[in-house]
């Protein structure tokens, strides 16, 4: 199974799950409940290790970068990010009810609820509360960059490197296993359908967005460098089909650099800005996590209203800063805002696994296209504010 891409895996296991969940007796899904439990339980307990792993170093290692370019580029970035979960929202907001019309999962609150109880349960409680690593996050990231504390960044690096490790040696691997045991406690309580509808037309809606979304990324990159907006698109495309093999944007640096460099960009600009991007900008999967926590609140019965979801889409582009950079990395980072902020329960958050990572690498494929936007963008910003400096200069 090594050799098989984690899409492959994840449809695999919702296959596998609907067979088996369909004649399947009550003891085996009570085995299927016991792991989907203990896994459950040790994903809450990581939940704030991974906050704590990942900000703390990203915001610390960041803040030591350069200067006015960084932020530039950092402003940009977390902008394109916001618009990109509103627009998700009010998309969703506004087809929702019709497009997933007559479907609903109001009536389990819980996995086992609807089917049997687990063999047994292990209590793994988790060291922190999620706003507590968010908090702690901040201050030592703002706390490192600001006293230059090598020491201190060493140790939050080697600590990410750990929790890096946890999620893709532990989490990632049982993550399709866990997604059958889903899916066959679905099956067996007659829910499968359901599910699979949403799944096709959620998928559909993303895909739709993501490329309205790089059309206007590109519209507003190919404008101020004055290029045209769809052939800069088409330079990116080998970036884009790399990271959906990759469903990695660390791992697509490369190929996303080489490209970004043929948008008529400064070589020091793509340099410094497409590493720092691959981590901060993540505006095709706040678009999917959006999306997909609208979509899972709705079967719930649960009313998003802009207010409520709003300030978990700011959070959103916050607590994705230097997300791991491994299938599903957002989603684990993102799990902890979605219970805190939103309220989902198991359920809810196991749901939102299975959708999330069935829509990963289209996600990631879009972060790395739009981040060649943004560079250019960040390109010409930068550019005109030194010419107006330099004109100012020159007048005095």
């Amino acid at each position: 199974m090594k050799g098989i891409g984690l899409l492959i895996k994840i449809i695999i296991a919702i296959v596998l799950g609907i067979a088996i969940g369909s004649f399947s007796n009550e003891w085996w899904i009570q085995l299927f409940a016991t792991f989907n439990g203990l896994f459950g339980n040790f994903l809450g307990f990581v939940i704030p290790l991974i906050i704590l792993g990942f900000i703390a170093p990203g915001i610390g290692s960041m803040g030591r970068g350069a200067g006015k370019l960084l932020g530039l580029t950092g402003a940009i970035a977390y902008t394109s990010t916001i618009l990109a979960g509103v627009l998700a929202f009010i998309v969703a907001k506004s087809i929702y009810p019709t497009l997933l019309s007559g479907q609903s999962l109001k009536a389990f609150s819980d996995p086992s609820e609807g089917l049997s109880k687990a063999f047994f349960e292990v209590e793994m409680a988790p060291l922190m509360g999620v706003m507590t690593a968010l908090l702690l996050s901040f201050v030592i990231g703002l706390g490192i960059a600001s006293i230059k504390g090598d020491t201190l960044l060493r140790f939050t690096e080697e600590f990410r490197d750990i929790i890096h490790l946890v999620i893709e040696k532990v989490i990632i691997p049982l993550l399709p296993f866990h997604i059958f045991g889903i899916f066959a406690n679905m099956t067996y309580a007659g829910q499968v359908s359901t599910i699979l509808s949403v799944f096709a037309k959620v998928f559909v809606m993303i895909v739709i967005l993501h490329i309205l979304y790089l059309t206007v990324q590109y519209t507003v990159a190919g404008t101020l460098s004055k290029q045209n907006p769809f052939s800069m698109l088409k330079r990116m495309l080998p970036a884009y089909f790399t990271a959906l093999g990759t469903q990695s944007s660390a791992a697509t640096i490369p190929v996303t650099l080489k490209h970004t460099k043929t948008l008529k960009v400064r070589d020091r600009v793509a340099d410094f800005t497409v590493p720092l991007l691959a981590n901060i900008h993540l505006s095709g999967s706040t678009i999917t996590l959006v999306s997909c926590a609208l979509a899972v609140m709705f079967l719930q019965g649960d009313t998003a209203t802009f207010s409520a979801v709003f300030p978990f889409i700011l959070m959103l582009g916050v607590t994705m800063v230097a997300a791991p950079g491994v299938p599903g990395g957002a989603v684990m980072a993102a799990i902890g805002l979605l219970e805190s902020m939103l309220g989902f329960g198991p359920t809810m958050v196991s749901l939102m696994i299975a959708l999330y990572l069935a829509q990963d690498s289209l996600g990631t494929a879009c972060n790395v296209t739009g981040d060649g936007a943004i560079t250019s963008i960040t390109n010409s910003l930068s550019k005109n504010k030194n010419h107006t400096e330099t004109e100012q200069v020159e007048a005095l």
